[in-house]
C-alpha cells in the first residue's frame, strides 16, 4: 500500500473550491473534457467513471496475452484491469458440450463469445458502477457456476481477446486499439503448447480444431477488424520495442489526464460565501461547557493516548446520538413500565435498517463508540487515499454490507475531512451501490470550513453533515495543525 506523503491542501480563497454550484434538476451534459455542465457552471466528475480504455486483439497465439499483461505491468498505475474475452465465452447446451469435447464445437467464430455481455460490462466499468465478470472453464467447457469476478472503480482498462477490436460498441468505448500480428505457424505451435500443456488436450484434437475453425475463422473474421486498430505490432518475442513505445505513450496519455483531474480538483466553481451555520444540512454541535471542554482536552499534545481514547469515545457517542436522532418510527404502542404503569404512543425505532461505513483507518476511531450506541449494526469500510506522486485520491478498496442500497440511513464516518476530496469520492461510491442521498449522513470530529463546503457543492446541500467542531479559513490561516491528520494516529497510538 502505497504511502501518502500529501493531499491537495485547502485554499484560503473561495477559489480552492473543488466543486462549482448549481441548481438541483437543470439540464446536464458533458463537454469534450468529460465534464459536467449545468446552467453553464462546471460540476467536477469523478476519475472513476473515466477510465482508459485499451484494447488487445490478434489471432489465436499471437501473444497478444503476453502484450496485455506487459502493458498492465508496465504502466505501474493502481486498479489497472485486465479482462480477457475467454470470460464471455457463452454456456453450451449440453449437446453442444459434448461437441466441444469432441473438438467438433466452433470457439473461434464471433457468435461463440457474448459481446452483448462484455459490452454491458465494460460499459458499467466506464460509468463507475460496479461489474461482474463471468468465470469461464475450458477444461469442463462452461462457465463455472457461483464464480464470479467484481470489479470496481478501474483507472485502465485492458480488454485483450480474438475479437477485442470486432464489435462496434466495444471499439466506440476504446482509447486505444493495439492488434498484435504474428505468422499464422508461430500462432499454431504457441496455440499447441498452450492447449496441449495447459488445457490438457491431444494433439490430433487441436490440429482439427485449427484446421477446421481457428484458421478459416482468423481469414474471415479476425483480419477484418485489424483495420480497427491504432497500431499493429508483431508479436511481444519479434518486437518488444513496438509494445515499449505503446506503452510509454499510454504513460503519456495517463499522466496528462491525471494532471488535468487535479487541475478541475482545484480549478472548478466557487465556494459559496453563505455562513455554514445557515446550511440545514450542516449540524455542528453546540458549544456548551462539556463539548468545549472534551475538545481542549483533545488538542493538547500532552494528553496521554488513554485519555485521548476516553474523551474521543465521549464526544463520538454525542455526535452519533445526534446524527441518530431522526430515526424513522416503524411503530408505535402502548407498553407497561416495570412498576405497571400503561404508557401509550411509546415510540419503536428500527436499529437494524441503520448501517455504517467508516474511511480506514480515520473513520475507525468511531467504530467503539457506534458499537455502544448501535450494539449490531451492519458495519463496512472503505480504504480511500491520495497518490503519494500527483496527489489524486484514489479507491483502495471497498466492503460494504450486502443490499446496502435497502437500509434506511447509512452513516459515513470520518475522524478527520481536510480537503474533503476522501469524503466526496466515499458518498460517489455509496452512489454507485445505489444508496440514496437522502440516507447518507456523514459522521465526523473535526472537519475545515473547505471541506465542508466542498462536500455541499458536490451534492447540492443534500447529504447531512454531523460535526464536532469546524475549522474556519481563519482557524487555517493560524493553525497548521489543523492541515494535518493527527486523530486517528493519536486514538490508536501509531504515527
Amino acid at each position: 500500500m502505497p504511502q501518502v506523503n500529501h493531499r491537495i491542501t485547502p485554499s484560503d480563497t473561495p477559489s480552492g473550491s473543488f466543486y462549482g454550484t448549481s441548481e438541483e434538476g437543470s439540464k446536464i451534459q458533458l463537454n469534450k473534457e468529460n465534464v459536467i455542465i449545468e446552467n453553464n457552471r462546471a460540476k467536477y466528475l469523478p476519475p472513476w467513471t473515466t477510465p482508459y480504455i485499451i484494447g488487445v486483439a490478434g489471432p489465436s497465439g499471437s501473444g497478444k496475452t503476453s502484450v496485455a499483461a506487459k502493458i498492465v505491468s508496465s504502466i505501474n498505475v493502481p486498479w489497472t484491469v485486465l479482462v480477457s474475452l475467454d470470460n464471455f465465452y457463452k454456456p453450451l447446451a449440453p449437446e453442444e458440450r459434448l461437441q466441444a469435447f469432441k473438438n467438433e464445437y466452433d470457439f473461434d467464430h464471433p457468435s461463440a463469445i457474448d459481446l452483448d455481455l462484455a459490452y454491458e460490462c465494460i460499459l458499467s466499468l466506464k460509468e463507475g458502477r460496479k461489474t461482474t465478470i463471468p468465470v469461464y472453464s475450458f477444461i469442463e467447457h462452461n462457465r463455472v457456476p457461483n464464480k464470479s469476478i467484481n470489479i470496481y472503480g478501474a483507472s485502465v482498462i485492458v480488454l485483450e481477446g480474438i475479437y477485442a477490436l470486432y464489435d462496434k460498441r466495444l471499439l466506440d468505448l476504446m482509447d486505444l486499439k493495439i492488434f498484435v500480428d504474428a505468422d499464422s505457424d508461430v500462432c499454431l505451435a504457441r496455440r499447441l503448447s498452450r492447449d496441449i500443456i495447459h488445457r490438457g488436450r491431444d494433439l490430433q484434437g487441436c490440429i482439427q480444431q485449427w484446421q477446421k475453425f481457428v484458421k478459416p475463422n482468423a481469414d474471415k473474421y479476425l483480419s477484418p477488424t485489424m483495420q480497427n486498430s491504432n497500431a499493429i505490432v508483431p508479436s511481444l518475442t519479434d518486437n518488444g520495442v513496438a509494445v515499449d513505445v505503446i506503452i510509454n505513450h499510454i504513460k503519456l496519455k495517463l499522466q496528462s489526464k491525471s494532471e488535468d483531474h487535479l487541475k478541475e480538483l482545484i480549478r472548478l466553481g466557487s465556494a459559496s460565501t453563505m455562513p455554514l451555520g445557515d446550511y440545514k444540512s450542516v449540524h455542528e454541535l453546540d458549544a456548551t461547557n462539556q463539548v468545549l471542554s472534551i475538545n481542549t482536552m483533545l488538542l493538547d499534545k500532552k494528553l496521554k493516548r488513554d485519555d485521548f481514547v476516553f474523551y474521543f469515545d465521549r464526544l463520538a457517542s454525542i455526535i452519533l446520538t445526534k446524527a441518530l436522532d431522526d430515526i424513522p418510527i416503524f411503530e408505535k404502542r402502548d407498553i407497561v413500565t416495570p412498576n405497571g404503569v400503561t404508557v401509550t404512543d411509546s415510540a419503536a425505532c428500527n436499529f437494524e435498517q441503520i448501517a455504517a461505513v467508516n474511511l480506514i483507518r480515520s473513520g475507525d476511531c468511531f467504530v467503539h463508540s457506534l458499537k455502544n450506541t448501535v450494539p449490531n449494526i451492519s458495519l463496512g469500510k472503505l480504504l480511500i487515499q491520495s497518490d503519494s506522486q500527483t496527489g489524486e485520491p484514489q479507491l483502495h478498496c471497498e466492503f460494504l454490507p450486502s443490499g446496502i442500497e435497502k437500509y434506511d440511513r447509512v452513516l459515513l464516518m470520518e475522524a478527520q475531512i481536510i480537503t474533503g476530496a476522501a469524503m466526496i469520492m466515499a458518498i460517489q461510491v455509496l452512489l454507485d451501490h445505489a444508496v440514496s442521498l437522502k440516507k447518507i449522513k456523514v459522521v465526523v470530529y473535526l472537519a475545515t470550513e473547505l471541506g465542508i463546503r466542498r462536500i455541499i457543492n458536490a451534492f447540492h446541500d443534500r447529504v447531512e453533515i454531523f460535526v464536532g467542531t469546524i475549522i474556519t479559513r481563519k482557524g487555517i490561516a493560524h493553525s497548521n495543525w489543523a492541515k494535518t491528520r493527527f486523530v486517528d494516529a493519536k486514538y490508536f497510538g501509531c504515527k
